[in-house]
């Protein structure tokens, strides 16, 4: 009877260590665990913000190429005015008209600051002028084309106020 008695003491001894034993290796795993993150968000955390500084560098890429489309495109309009091709020009004045007018309403994302939109703004009150001389073949659209350049330019500060005097 003594025998039994001293087996259950043995077994209870054994799962009482054998307990013990599972929750030291689920404490080793936990420990290994938090450091496996801790690496993984050194790691991370330079690369993330890496990659926030090229999204930042991408954004003002994208926006001055805009902004240089746009005045390209003006541009072109001018040129084909004063080679007397006034279809094309008048395609390219009025696809720069849309292009601004879709640029300024971007809001926080337009490549125009607030100043520069006040000065563009006034473009507007010039577009339906340009747009009929160039569909009536007139010659002096392309003078017209010629000033909203320059006053492009003059309002996103690429030509000094000094040089647009006409």
């Amino acid at each position: 009877m003594g025998e039994p008695r001293e087996r259950q003491r043995t077994n209870a001894t054994t799962k009482t260590s054998g307990g013990l034993m599972q929750n030291e290796r689920a404490r080793r795993i936990a420990i290994y665990a938090a450091i496996l993150l801790g690496v993984f968000l050194l790691g991370l955390v330079p690369m993330w913000m890496t990659a926030r500084e090229r999204g930042r560098e991408r954004d003002a890429a994208q926006s001055a190429l805009r902004v240089g489309q746009l005045q390209n495109t003006l541009a072109n309009a001018a040129i084909d005015a004063r080679r007397g091709e006034y279809e094309p020009a008048r395609q390219a004045a009025s696809e720069f008209f849309t292009s601004l007018r879709a640029e300024m309403e971007r809001g926080r994302d337009s490549a125009f600051t607030q100043t520069q939109q006040e000065s563009l703004r006034g473009m507007y009150a010039r577009r339906d002028d340009a747009i009929t001389l160039l569909a009536r073949n007139d010659p002096a659209s392309a003078e017209r084309l010629t000033d909203l350049h320059l006053a492009f330019r003059q309002a996103l500060g690429n030509l000094p106020a000094a040089n647009s005097a006409r």
